[in-house]
């Protein structure tokens, strides 16, 4: 091996190590900033305590046969006691369990919705924004065909269509929600295509394949995250719009917007029974609304102190 070659070869991995310095060096400014806020602290906190809820409630829950759909006639419209924190409601299902267990519905139907159309979105918008051409203008027209319509029209139409189920709701805002996915990649990837480590990995005979997946998604997953963590409460909020309008979960599963549709009828005399459901919704998404604030502060190269 002579000198210049050996020097050629050692360059890639002096660049790599520098890249990774630096960007270490962002990560660790970005979680001091995220430490800084508050309000970013207490989006976390939230969070965290929304899945720990999800997570174990089913089993410290007082009345888990409520959720299956248990009919107490004679304890319907209790207000909140210590029996029922949370009241009960018009078939004397404990609010509480209801609420907790709902916790879980909710959240699973906003993970899988979100990791339905991010795999969606960032596959179309990456092969629209690579190659361009035909290609790009088929993906990006079709993507404003889906953004021209409002999305909670098109998830309701969708949902009716298909027919009310939990499986049926996440199927239709999966369908709506990819575009703006699609969008963001396609901008990332068409600027980014052009870069000098894009052009080193084509002369080193990378394939296209692998200059997309190994080389320039890696470098634009930081608006990805972000826009899926702001996205993950208004996918919540979403799946609650159809199950209050009908076309959403079915009873008996425990589903907040279902148990806000039902509670409607019967405000003001029992106040408790939409308000729980309804705080535990508002918690939920203020709580990713302000972790998504905080991830866009932690992975925004630009913001540098």
């Amino acid at each position: 091996m002579t000198a210049t070659s050996a020097v050629t070869s050692m360059g890639p991995l002096a660049h790599w190590r520098e890249r990774n310095q630096s960007r270490f060096e962002n990560w660790r400014r970005g979680f001091y900033r995220f430490r800084q806020s508050t309000l970013s602290l207490v989006g976390l906190g939230i969070t965290l305590f929304i899945f720990l809820v999800a997570v174990t409630g089913p089993l410290w829950v007082p009345y888990p046969e409520d959720a299956a759909g248990a009919v107490h006639v004679k304890e319907r419209f209790q207000p909140p006691t210590l029996a029922h924190p949370f009241g009960t409601d018009e078939l004397g299902r404990d609010i509480f369990t209801l609420v907790v267990i709902g916790a879980r519905v909710s959240l699973a139907v906003g993970v899988i919705v979100l990791l339905s159309a991010v795999t969606i979105g960032v596959l179309l918008g990456a092969i629209a924004g690579f190659f361009g051409g035909l290609v790009n203008e088929v993906i990006m027209r079709l993507t404003d065909i889906f953004l021209t319509v409002p999305s909670l029209i098109l998830a309701i139409a969708v949902a009716a269509a298909l027919g009310p189920s939990v499986l049926n709701m996440m199927l239709a805002i999966s369908l709506v929600w990819w575009p703006g996915y699609c969008r963001l990649v396609q901008a990332e990837v068409a600027s980014r295509k052009q870069d000098l480590y894009v052009q080193a990995a084509r002369a080193a005979g990378a394939s296209q394949r692998r200059i997309i997946f190994t080389h320039i998604l890696p470098n634009i997953t930081s608006p990805i995250i972000v826009k899926a963590s702001l996205d993950m409460g208004f996918a919540i909020l979403t799946a609650a719009a159809l199950g209050f309008v009908g076309v959403g979960a079915r009873p008996p599963t425990p589903e907040w917007g279902l148990m806000f549709s039902a509670a409607r009828s019967y405000v003001p005399q029992y106040w408790w029974y939409p308000i729980f459901p309804g705080l535990a919704l508002f918690l939920t998404v203020f709580g990713f609304n302000l972790l998504g604030d905080g991830l866009r502060d932690v992975l925004d190269p630009r913001a540098k102190r």
